[in-house]
């Protein structure tokens, strides 16, 4: 299994020998509390600052960019907008605490059935 986008981030830094000071004033204004925020999964980055962090740290942005595992928002969003069934399922998940595993395991059950 791969390492969350900020974990990753942080060994590469490290690998670096960039201090968190030193990597947050060379991408410009953002603060070491915001890029340890990032490193410890509490925030995510935007594309433009993911580039410019794997710019610095001389890595692929699409290497970076696979471990950004957030759901797509929007896509979300339009998908509710178009059908608000999914608004329901969606909330159904969360009430029932069903864990990303569990659905995955559903869905290939479901793709198995269907096949037969």
């Amino acid at each position: 299994m791969s390492k969350p986008l900020g974990t990753r981030i942080r060994e590469i830094r490290e690998e670096r020998d960039l201090s968190l000071r030193e990597f947050a004033k060379k991408l410009g204004d953002i603060s070491p509390a915001h890029v340890s925020d990032v490193e410890l999964g509490r925030r995510f980055p935007s594309d433009d600052l993911l580039t410019k962090m794997a710019r610095l740290l001389s890595v692929p942005f699409e290497e970076l960019k696979k471990l950004d595992l957030r759901p797509p928002m929007e896509e979300l969003k339009k998908l509710v907008e178009s059908n608000p069934v999914y608004g329901v399922a969606l909330r159904k998940l969360a009430d029932h605490e069903i864990s990303p595993e569990d659905l995955i395991k559903l869905m290939k059950k479901s793709d198995r059935e269907n096949k037969k």
